[in-house]
């Protein structure tokens, strides 16, 4: 059946609930598939760090709703259980207009299990309830009849008295009790200004993980969750791509300034034909030798940026490529690093690459929302007029805006106008806006092309 971890609101717990049932899971040696729900980089590191399988996103906006059941349908059956971690509150979406009707949930962990046809296990914190609990639990039941809440989490009891007092204003909805964590039992993440620490620069997380087990093996009922998780089977036949009749080699900065990629992506270039060779800037590594492309994802450049500062023939070399004309693809941190500097929280300037004649400056502000984005003029990814879906989250901002923005774009739930934004040089695609390519498989496609024209030269 699989099933899907939903919280009330944000903030409840969802995935320490949801890192607790995967570490107990591989604990006991079997193969599980995770999911995330909205556009998040951070929390599907972690479950790829504990299952040992990249975490694939589920996002009815930055790809489409078949595009939802194709991803699902694709990778959980290939594991023996599946679990996908939810978006802010159960119903927390977006509005959008489907024919005649304005839908407020999209794309929300609500309107992804109607999608998918899977179970809902909703986290409740409880640290300030006790008999309101049962309003709230028959409230989210109720809402919206199309799904199925299978069972509940109790998080954050704080004592035997106060779960029995949940647990009678809870009888009469008949609905099982998966789980009870303590509030001693919460285990902190460390988190900095855009979510989580990433795994990479945590070296205390084997511990962490070992404690998330320990807790999931005692606190939770595995005779009703097990038959739960479950993975379904697919009713959707998989994309099938041509096979290439021809390689190119792509370098992908991948490092603890760099490290905010949607596996499908990575997954669709070699699909095409690329090969991916991951290197890392921060570590001083030269680039790769013999490629004919360059992929920098998202990621905390402005943390290290006086360590990326330091490798100057790194940044040299990094200069001298994109110069020579290989096709590059910058996302947010990415677009960072091509700056001529980063100016940290504290004021410090660091000198980056340099290719963008500007300055990224890192500041309290939050820069966060899907995106509707018309590409203004033709460029070696896109062509003009088209509209693209994607995804800000970030604190920072360029001093100097490009003469030659690559896209004038909108929020995605209505027409306000969020400015222009963007780099677009020849060979060049430097954005803030993070894209996933399911349903666009025209842009690596024409990438790799590009590729090709330059290894060709």
């Amino acid at each position: 059946m699989s099933i899907i971890i939903a919280g009330e609101r944000s903030g409840v717990g969802k995935t320490t609930v949801t890192l607790t049932l995967l570490a107990s899971l591989r604990r006991r040696g079997v193969k599980v598939q995770s999911f995330k729900v909205g556009p998040d980089y951070i929390d599907p590191m972690f479950h790829q760090y504990v299952t040992g399988l990249p975490c694939r996103n589920l996002d009815a906006v930055l790809t489409s709703e078949n595009y939802v059941q194709k991803c699902f349908y694709h990778h959980s059956p290939q594991s023996e259980y599946t679990l996908v971690e939810g978006v802010m509150g159960l119903f927390d979406g977006i509005s959008h207009l489907s024919n005649t009707n304005e839908k407020t949930d999209f794309a929300s962990t609500a309107h992804v299990a109607r999608l998918l046809d899977i179970g809902i296990i909703l986290v409740i914190d409880c640290s300030r309830l006790s008999g309101s609990v049962a309003a709230i639990a028959h409230g989210y039941c109720s809402l919206d009849r199309r799904i199925k809440v299978a069972g509940l989490v109790l998080n954050r009891v704080g004592s035997e008295r106060h779960l029995s007092l949940l647990k009678a204003a809870l009888a009469p909805l008949q609905l099982p009790i998966l789980g009870v964590l303590r509030r001693q039992d919460n285990i902190t993440i460390p988190d900095r200004h855009l979510g989580l620490i990433p795994t990479v620069e945590l070296p205390e997380l084997d511990q962490i993980v070992n404690s998330l087990a320990d807790l999931g093996d005692i606190h939770f009922d595995w005779d009703q969750l097990l038959p739960l998780l479950k993975s379904a089977s697919s009713p959707i036949p998989n994309s099938q791509f041509p096979i290439p009749n021809s390689s190119v080699k792509i370098a992908v900065a991948r490092d603890q300034a760099f490290n905010f990629y949607y596996q499908d992506n990575l997954d669709l270039l070699e699909k095409l034909g690329a090969k991916l060779v991951f290197w890392s800037p921060l570590n001083g590594d030269q680039p790769p030798k013999d490629i004919q492309g360059m992929y920098f994802g998202g990621g905390f450049p402005e943390v290290f940026a006086q360590q990326l500062s330091k490798n100057i023939s790194v940044i040299q070399a990094v200069k001298n490529s994109i110069l020579a004309g290989i096709p590059t693809i910058a996302e947010c941190g990415g677009l960072m690093y091509l700056c001529e500097q980063i100016i940290d929280f504290d004021g410090n300037s660091w000198p980056m690459v340099g290719i963008l004649p500007t300055h990224a400056q890192m500041d309290k502000r939050l820069t966060l929302g899907y995106r509707r984005a018309v590409v203004l003029e033709n460029t070696f990814l896109l062509d003009s007029n088209k509209n693209i879906f994607g995804h800000e989250f970030h604190r920072s901002h360029l001093i100097t805006n490009s003469p030659q923005p690559l896209f004038n774009t909108y929020r995605y739930d209505c027409d306000e106008n969020t400015g222009f934004e963007g780099w677009n040089l020849p060979n060049v695609h430097a954005s803030y806006i993070h894209q996933h390519w399911g349903e666009s498989v025209e842009i690596p496609q024409r990438f790799i092309q590009e590729c090709l024209k330059h290894q060709k030269e």
